[in-house]
Formats: C-alpha cells, structure tokens, sequence
C-alpha cells in the first residue's frame, strides 16, 4: 500500500503525523501547567498533595510523547533534527532537564526518609511546568519566525568535517527568546497549560475548596491566555513568511504567507476555527455554569487545543511552506521535501505507524481506568495506598 506512494505523498504524510504529535503533547502540557498551581489551589500539605497525586497519574503520558515525538521527527525528518537538536543545544538540553527533575520529583516527592523535604521537588515541578511549556512554545514559533543556521550538504565529501549543517549563532537557540513573537507564544503555551491544568483538576479532584480557587483561576488565567493568542495570531497572518517555489525549490519572502496559507486550505482553516472555539466553549462552561458544567470543560478545551496546534502545524509545513526557515541563509531554510528520509525508510515507518491507532485507543483505556475514581481526601489518608 504504502510502497505504491509517492515520495511527497509520504512526506505529507508524516508531516501530518508529525503535527498530530506535536498537538496531543500540548494538550498533555495541562500537566505542566497544573505543576505551576499547586501552591495556588492548594492551601494546606493535604491539598497540596492531592493536586500532586491528580497530575502524578498522567505525568507519563506527557513525558512519553514528547520521547515519541522527538523520535518520529528524528525518523522521519532527520535533518531538522541534526539541525535544531544538534544545533540550538542548549533549549533543547534545559527543556530535557526540566523534564528529568519532574520525574525525580514524581519518584521521590513522598519517599520515607526525603532528606530535601517535599517543598523541594514540588518547586521543581513548579520549574518543569514554567521552563517546559514557555521554551516548548517559542521553540515551535522559530517554525515561523525562523533561526541562524546554514545547510550544505556538499559538506558531506569533507572528510575533515563532515557536518551538513552548522548554527550560526553563539547563543545556540536560546536567541530564540529575543524575538519578541517567539516569547509571545512561549507564554500563550504557558498559560493555555495552565488553564488546561486548571480544568483537568476541577475533572479530577473532589474537593470543594480547590474547585472555589480553580473557578477562580480560570479567570486569572485564561485572559492573559486569550491576549497572547490574539497576539500571536494576528502577528502571524498579518507577517511575511517563508514561501517555497516548487519549480525550483528556491525559498523566498512572501508577504502574508500565513494567511494565504490558511485561505489557501480551506479544510486546515476549519479545523483551526472550530478548534479555537472549542477551547472558547470548554473554559467558558464552567465559568458561566460553574456547579453542573466544572468538569466538562478540560474535554471540549482539550480537543480544540490539538485542532488548533494541529492546523498550524499543517500552515507551517503544507503549501509550499519552509517549515524551518534560516534567518542566516534563506536557501539553507528546511522544507518537508529537502529535509525527509527516503522513501525506503518513510514507506517502512509508515506501516508502523498503523498500529498508532491501537496504542492511542491502549492510551483512552488507561486514562479512563485511572480517572474512573476522582482523587478525594480519604483516598489520600488510606494506609498502603500509592501517592506520590
């Protein structure tokens, strides 16, 4: 099936994949985001630990697409992956090790005889939820706003140096929080995590007092969520961008590449609209019906949340786009045609790929199991039980 494709239908393929991926760990950023209120919505060490145990039973699921998503990228895209890997390190490295002090705070956080007290590993997760979602997030903005990097891959025949691709800037990535958009969507991401946590908790937990300050928050939050956004957004479709001429692969700038982007995709322009209404309806439920409809919101937010990701991922890859432009040299800029593995090893990967469907469906039944019981003050009293 898949060995009869074309390789360009294969790219598109696993750019699609790629953003679905990418869409579903912003989703499961609510975890993060949950991390950053735990003083918040919690007044008291029992409060404080019933927030913990909610978030402790998905922690694994963020961690693990994020593993999963880096993998299919390296997979499928390796030169995107040797460029902004091997080369804007040091975002990459302080997003890995915010993750890593996460699980050392989930494994340990509890442990008898925590010499370091437990007020240590909640600040690290409070860490892991602010560095993780704002550096993810303007991380994802270069794939619009672009980065210093050179591609040649002539370098190749250099037995010397044989890198193909080298980063031009001695910040190595970590210029990317200059750029006053990549830091505006850094915070939007921040403060969707929030929200979405903040709707996962009122889902999960049954405690009167944290839904009061939970309805609270929403408020607190989801404004400042909205500001960026729009921001965001507006700066997008209003910007030059990376356009791609498919006669000759020549990368040039295009004014309001974005928007003809979405115009030119009617289907990714619905997705994006009905997914950002979505995310309106699920935190404006429960604060306009907060007693019947509090726990119904983190479902509606949720899916809207990877619709929206999801399409913008496709305006950045699809329609003759440069997914990854270089600032350095526009011709070095990365594209879903210059940059993918071959249509060998993409036609293998893509009969992989059909066993997604049973893993996501493994997935939802864990969930369900998990959550099938909200997370009380008793359950966390009971002796033998796990928390962490």
């Amino acid at each position: 099936m898949f060995e009869t494709m074309s390789l360009l239908t294969l790219q598109h393929y696993w750019w699609c994949i790629i953003s679905l991926l990418a869409a579903v760990l912003v989703f499961l950023l609510f975890v993060q985001g949950g991390q950053t209120l735990i003083y918040t919505l919690g007044k008291s060490e029992q409060e404080h630990t019933m927030i913990v145990n909610s978030l402790g039973r998905k922690w694994e699921f963020t961690f693990t697409t994020l593993v999963t998503f880096g993998g299919a990228f390296f997979a499928s895209f390796p030169l995107f992956y040797s460029t902004s890997f091997g080369g804007a390190y040091w975002v990459w490295m302080i997003i890995l090790l915010a993750f890593v002090i996460q699980a050392v705070a989930y494994e340990f956080r509890s442990k008898p005889n925590n010499f370091l007290g437990k007020r240590t590993f909640e600040i690290f997760l409070f860490i892991n939820g602010a560095l993780g979602t704002i550096l993810i997030g303007a991380a994802v903005s270069t794939f619009f706003t672009g980065s210093e990097f050179s591609v040649d891959k002539l370098n190749l025949t250099d037995l010397t140096s044989p890198v193909i691709s080298r980063w031009e800037g001695p910040a190595r990535g970590l210029e990317a929080v200059l750029n006053w958009r990549n830091v505006d969507l850094g915070l939007a991401v921040f403060f969707l995590a929030r929200v979405l946590g903040i709707l996962y908790i009122l889902n999960s937990v049954d405690q009167e007092a944290i839904a009061r300050r939970g309805h609270k928050q929403l408020w607190v939050n989801a404004i400042p969520f909205l500001v960026f956004f729009l921001a965001y957004v507006i700066s997008l479709l209003l910007s030059k961008g990376f356009a791609v001429d498919p006669a000759t692969g020549k990368v040039f700038i295009e004014p309001f590449k974005y928007w003809h982007n979405l115009t030119g995709m009617p289907v990714v322009a619905i997705l994006f609209l009905v997914g950002v209404l979505m995310v309106g309806f699920g935190i404006l439920r429960p604060l306009m019906n907060f007693r019947s409809c509090r726990t119904r919101g983190i479902w509606f937010a949720g899916t809207g949340t990877i619709l929206s990701v999801f399409s913008l991922f496709l305006l950045a890859g699809f329609n003759h786009t440069a997914y990854y432009p270089s600032t350095y040299d526009l011709q070095s800029s990365l594209t879903i045609q210059n940059s993918s593995s071959s249509h060998y090893t993409l036609t293998v990967m893509s009969y992989v790929s059909l066993l997604v469907p049973f893993v996501l469906a493994y997935i939802i039944y864990a969930w369900w199991s998990i959550n099938r019981k909200k997370i009380t003050e008793e359950e966390m009293n009971e002796e033998g039980g796990h928390t962490y």
